[in-house]
């Protein structure tokens, strides 16, 4: 594991010498047309200047919400917003996944297509000086995703599953404004699992890079990943091995992610592939709006694979509505 953080902070170092190089090439450009009259430091300021100028791009919705969140991590026991917290009272999947619960035949007669289901998600700023160059920082995450079989009353009502995700990441914004807008890196180890054991137990760890993109009300995100390897399971029942050797196959390679803002009304996509000639993976369609004070409401529409860890290998169409409690930004 310590590997991998390391791995990390040299991609990290190797973005910030990117980042620099264009600084070092105006001082050299300057240097050449310069007269003798001009001193050292006019040269350094005004390649100052102009760096500074390189980064006065209009603020989009990434870099609104990231400016907040640095304003109240001035407050070292803050928690704040990570993905979007939401509860939705009622969902209705298509394909609801028996096979996974075949070996408790009496209770997964009971589950229902109807169910709830929630997510809440937080993170912590751990730096509260800058690591590399200015704004940049390192985090903790935790996002916990819920689905809640509540209308099954005869088997209690039971959380059907439950899948927990922690992550380290660093984020930093960049140099490269396309089409006048601003982009960030964000670089990051991940665990999630459903806590579950023997034949019911999903769990994976990845390593990812996140690029982001900005321009006024709309955002982009792409994070491709490589997932950690496991041992092989020796036998099916063994608590210790891979318990889902293939889950790349229906979980793909990376996300891609758009969101764009239309005054208080946000529309949210998430799309995943594997990029093989089965062409499987997901996609997940979300709008949020307003219905009483900073409450909002919201509907979630998800197709195809991964939905939960324990329908990683499920296909499934699920449309849910209830209440948006953070923005996706």
């Amino acid at each position: 594991m310590v590997k991998f953080f390391v791995a990390i902070l040299l991609i990290t170092t190797a973005v910030n010498v990117f980042a620099t190089q264009s600084f070092d090439n105006c001082i050299l450009e300057k240097v050449k047309t310069s007269t003798k009259k001009q001193l050292v430091k006019d040269i350094i300021n005004i390649c100052q200047l102009e760096k500074e100028d390189d980064f006065k791009k209009e603020s989009g919705v990434i870099s609104k919400r990231i400016a907040k969140e640095r304003e109240a991590s001035q407050n070292r026991h803050m928690l704040t917003a990570h993905k979007q917290n939401y509860l939705l009272p009622v969902t209705y999947t298509s394909n609801l996944n028996l096979d996974a619960y075949s070996f408790e035949q009496d209770s997964a007669e009971e589950l229902k297509e109807v169910e709830a289901k929630l997510q809440l998600s937080i993170k912590t700023q751990l730096n509260s000086e800058d690591i590399y160059q200015k704004g940049d920082g390192l985090y903790f995450g935790f996002t916990l995703q819920s689905w809640w079989q509540v209308y099954a009353d005869e088997i209690s009502a039971p959380f059907r599953e439950t899948n927990y995700q922690p992550e380290l990441f660093y984020l930093t914004e960049t140099n490269y404004h396309p089409f006048d807008g601003n982009t960030g890196l964000m670089f990051g180890i991940e665990h999630q699992s459903n806590g579950r054991t023997q034949l019911l137990s999903r769990s994976w760890n990845r390593i990812y890079v996140n690029f982001l993109f900005e321009k006024e009300n709309f955002a982009l995100s792409f994070k491709p990943w490589w997932r950690i390897p496991e041992d092989e399971k020796i036998n099916i029942g063994d608590s210790e091995g891979d318990d889902n050797p293939d889950i790349e196959d229906y979980m793909g390679n990376f996300e891609l992610g758009l969101i764009y803002r239309d005054d208080e009304i946000e529309y949210t996509f998430k799309g995943r592939n594997n990029l093989k000639s089965d062409n499987r993976g997901a996609f997940e369609l979300g709008v949020s709006f307003p219905i009483w004070g900073d409450l909002k409401g919201y509907v979630q529409y998800f197709n195809g694979y991964g939905e939960s860890l324990i329908d990683y290998n499920n296909s499934q169409q699920r449309i849910g509505i209830g209440v948006l409690l953070t923005d996706a930004l």
